[in-house]
């Protein structure tokens, strides 16, 4: 593949394992310098950007909450600061807890939507600056099939990246005049690790894949990377199923 996104830079929140981490991989692949962010696995994000570099690429390791708007400023900050620029804004991290309904508290409902949906909004205003600068700036926000289709014990979830899709049509329309674009990837049924005590959310035993098997992170993130690079340029405000046909709805 060539080295499309050579020069510019790129953000990546949640980038220390399963789909962020290849997100990350991949835009370095194509050329991006990387900023790697986790919550707080500095093992896991160092790891990944040692993978980078040794590859031959550029990383910044950025250790942050993006649930904290003072954290987000300065991971976009560090950025600029560190590669002069940011190019690219992939909005990945996310929590995704099962409760009933019933047994939700509103500190479990927070938490969810502070991680996942607040979160994309801290980091978009916080790398807002840069983005107008580049000229050709790039949003991805990672949505969740859930939000289409609904589920069991996860209305945090689902509420919170439904909202995702919300957002990312709207920021289409408010800055496209800037010259950036914002798209949503949706992932669905991707063969991601588990831990032993958390097990496959149910919502996903009742879908099926035309193709007949589960994704893999790297097939979401050649969605991510195709988007970010200067053939999607007119593709904006739009919500892109990567899910092996597990579901056809707009």
């Amino acid at each position: 593949m060539t080295q499309e996104l050579a020069g510019k830079v790129a953000v990546v929140t949640g980038a220390g394992r399963n789909i962020g981490r290849a997100i990350a991989l991949t835009l370095a692949e194509g050329g991006a310098s990387i900023v790697v962010n986790a919550r707080s696995n500095r093992a896991e994000a160092d790891a990944v950007g040692r993978e980078i570099e040794a590859a031959g690429g550029k990383a910044l390791v950025h250790i942050g909450d993006v649930a904290d708007a003072m954290a987000v400023q300065a991971m976009a900050d560090a950025a600029v600061k560190h590669f002069g620029r940011i190019d690219i804004l992939v909005n990945n991290a996310a929590l995704r807890r099962e409760k009933p309904f019933a047994e939700m508290d509103y500190a479990g409902w927070r938490e969810i939507l502070d991680v996942t949906l607040d979160g994309t909004f801290h980091c978009v205003k916080a790398c807002l600056p840069a983005l107008r600068k580049s000229g050709e700036g790039t949003i991805v926000n990672i949505g969740g099939l859930s939000a289409h289709t609904g589920a069991k014990n996860r209305a945090h979830v689902v509420t919170a990246k439904a909202g995702i899709i919300g957002l990312t049509r709207a920021l289409a329309h408010d800055l496209a005049d800037d010259g950036i674009t914002a798209n949503c990837v949706v992932p669905g049924l991707i063969g991601t690790p588990r831990p032993k005590d958390k097990p496959e959310p149910a919502h996903h035993l009742i879908h099926q894949t035309i193709t007949g098997n589960r994704g893999l992170p790297e097939d979401v993130a050649v969605t991510v990377r195709f988007l970010c690079g200067p053939g999607a340029r007119y593709i904006n405000g739009q919500a892109i199923h990567t899910n092996g046909g597990a579901y056809l709805g707009a």
